[in-house]
């Protein structure tokens, strides 16, 4: 399981912590500007889960109409005019819906407005925002991708003397489901850039575009910071972007039909500090002028196709160098080991290597990176045993190793010294023991461990340390020899996956497994579990996505209650010994796009009402004894898939 994609750390820069002081003023605020703030203060609430920032207070409650405004916290007014130039609203746990009619818009002095962090209860960015023709910075960047959503209005390209624009929404993980995200037509982001053409930073992180990137992007060159991370671009990159002199932050990534390659030119880019390409389709070699930005500090190519025999030495010598990704790609990397200087190695914290063809043992300049906090090896041709030296990384949280040809003993005491450890994996492909030893009631394992990958560890049972991660969310324990399932699992209430797949398990699935109402993913196929089905498997649990049991001994009646809204997409239950018939309540699952009950016993009519599931791709009935005419009344889409 490789976890580099889904833990990439999204580079901020001055965000949301970044609060203006506010500066003592000569000139006293213009009433009808102090009635206009205290109307947009009365048109929202104050709401602690508006805003994510552990900083964020309310600063409108500062704002008193019997106090001069240009005082008021988050407002700056001109010395001279007492004209409101900047309001910072960010992170004040403002929550309601943004007037398209607002008396904002009437500070037509505003040179910046900060509005992000807050909660705008799924309003529209009001077209009125171009009456601020003064604007130099807007930031309505948010944390939730709901608070704005629709169209950004065309208006926004009247804005021509912008210096910053921030739409940016903040994503906690990669798996959270974006449905109302901001959209941005093409033609209006042709104009923003034809207007405003002393940019310095653009920043549209999942706006939702769907175009190809305009080639006047390379006019703007004044800009630092552009930032395009999952817009849903396509196209060719414009390699013209390349050569604009003053960049240091640059993020494309997670544009998977964006397509180019990265020329020589990027060695121009001398204050480059940021970098993100990853999941995208760039192609070509990696050139050797990149090894000569000296000021670079994250670097994410993962997840493309970029091709050559580079040695992993070259990286060592960007020395300001924090985090490097170059998993999945056809790249060939190698180590050349030799008499690297260990006291002028980059202060990396996070290294992503998986599926990067290495092979050998582990580069044992690894061990010299004590800053490393996130390594990825999984996918490789590694051999021999897992070096000690690991186990003096005390920064890890986490540790990717599955799926090499690692060999060898993994002791729980010497585990238990990656105190900071939330993610293992050491499954998959390699041959390894894992030895609690004697003396394990004294070790403390890392606590706070959330997802733990032992597949194929010669386990007979399950390590009693599992018993008390009281923060666990993802459990892969598949291809051992294990028997038995203990009754504390079921009381890890916070677990999302549990894959107990390819094991010996025997005896009958507890109905306490339906105490584990946070889970997504459940596999316990390839067992030799009997007994019937726990009938609350169709409904306990509405985050419940995928599940399958197939491969077991399984009797009687599959489940016959599916609750509306639930989130099913993936059910096996083939090779068992179940019959009956399907039961009807399926047509609740609305999300369900594989169904596959073969090799069993059913008794039923051709089930035609399946037709209605509108993601239904897969259905498999075979080796049963369905029976009657296949009557399709309802259209079924071409797409669906009957065997």
């Amino acid at each position: 399981m490789t976890v580099t994609k889904s833990l990439m750390p999204e580079f901020s820069g001055t965000d949301l912590g970044d609060n203006h002081s506010t500066t003592t003023h000569h000139h006293e605020c213009h009433q009808h500007e102090s009635n206009a703030l205290l109307n947009f203060k009365h048109s929202f609430f104050i709401s602690k889960s508006a805003s994510h920032n552990p900083s964020s207070y309310p600063k409108t409650l500062s704002w008193s109409p019997s106090t001069d405004c240009c005082s008021w916290d988050g407002i700056q007014c001109d010395e001279l005019t007492g004209h409101v130039i900047s309001i910072d609203l960010s992170s004040s746990l403002l929550y309601g819906s943004m007037d398209p009619n607002s008396t904002l818009f009437s500070l037509v002095h505003l040179q910046s407005l900060d509005l992000s962090d807050n909660d705008f209860n799924h309003s529209q960015i009001p077209a009125r925002i171009g009456d601020l023709s003064q604007l130099r910075h807007l930031n309505l960047s948010q944390f939730h991708e709901t608070t704005l959503s629709g169209e950004v209005p065309t208006q926004i390209s009247h804005l021509s003397n912008l210096l910053s624009l921030d739409l940016r929404i903040y994503i906690d993980q990669l798996d959270y489901p974006l449905i109302n995200r901001l959209q941005l037509e093409e033609s209006t982001l042709r104009s923003l850039i034809q207007n405003s053409t002393r940019l310095e930073q653009l920043r549209l992180n999942f706006v939702t575009i769907s175009s190809s990137l305009p080639h006047t992007l390379t006019n703007l060159t004044s800009l630092q910071k552009l930032s395009f991370r999952d817009c849903e671009l396509y196209g060719v990159f414009p390699v013209g972007i390349f050569y604009l002199p003053n960049l240091t932050s640059l993020n494309f990534a997670e544009n998977q039909n964006l397509q180019g390659t990265l020329p020589a030119s990027i060695g121009n880019l001398t204050n480059l500090a940021y970098l993100a390409l990853q999941d995208n389709s760039f192609h070509g070699e990696i050139p050797q002028s990149l090894f000569r930005l000296e000021n670079l500090e994250h670097l994410y190519l993962g997840y493309n196709f970029f091709e050559g025999r580079l040695a992993l030495d070259m990286f060592l010598k960007l020395k300001m160098l924090n985090a490097l990704d170059l998993s999945l790609n056809k790249l060939s990397l190698f180590s050349q080991n030799r008499d690297v200087n260990v006291t002028i190695l980059p202060p990396i914290q996070l290294l992503g290597l998986g599926w990067c063809n290495l092979a050998g043992e582990v580069p044992t300049w690894i061990m010299n990176l004590t800053t490393l906090s996130f390594l990825d090896l999984s996918r490789n041709n590694l051999q021999g045993e897992i070096p000690y030296f690991f186990f003096r990384l005390e920064n890890l949280s986490v540790l990717d190793l599955s799926h090499n040809i690692l060999e060898g003993q993994i002791e729980l005491n010497m585990l238990s010294k990656l105190q900071k450890l939330t993610f293992l994996g050491l499954g998959g492909g390699n041959k390894l023991s894992f030895v609690e030893g004697k003396n394990t009631s004294n070790v403390t394992f890392p606590p706070q461990i959330q997802s733990l990958d032992l597949e194929s560890c010669n386990l007979v049972h399950f390590p009693n340390f599992i018993q008390h991660l009281q923060e666990l969310t993802d459990l892969f324990i598949p291809l051992n020899s294990i028997k038995t399932i203990p009754s504390w699992i079921w009381n890890k209430t916070t677990l999302q996956s549990l894959d107990i797949s390819n094991n010996l398990l025997i005896g009958e699935i507890s109905p306490l497994i339906c105490n584990l109402q946070s889970l997504r993913y459940l596999r316990l196929s390839s067992n030799y579990l009997v007994g019937m089905i726990p009938s609350c498997l169709g409904s306990f649990s509405q985050s419940l996505q995928y599940l399958s049991l197939a491969g077991n001994k399984l009797t009687g009646d599959i489940p016959q209650t599916y609750v509306k809204g639930n989130a099913l997409q993936w059910i096996d239950f083939s090779s068992n010994k179940l019959y009956g018939q399907l039961p009807r309540a399926l047509v609740n699952c609305r999300m369900l796009e594989f169904l596959d009950v073969r090799h069993n016993h059913f008794n039923d009519s051709f089930p035609f009402w399946l037709g209605s599931l509108p993601q239904l791709k897969v259905v498999s009935l075979r080796d049963n004894q369905f029976h009657g005419a296949i009557m399709c009344p309802l259209v079924i889409k071409p797409s669906k898939s009957f065997i």
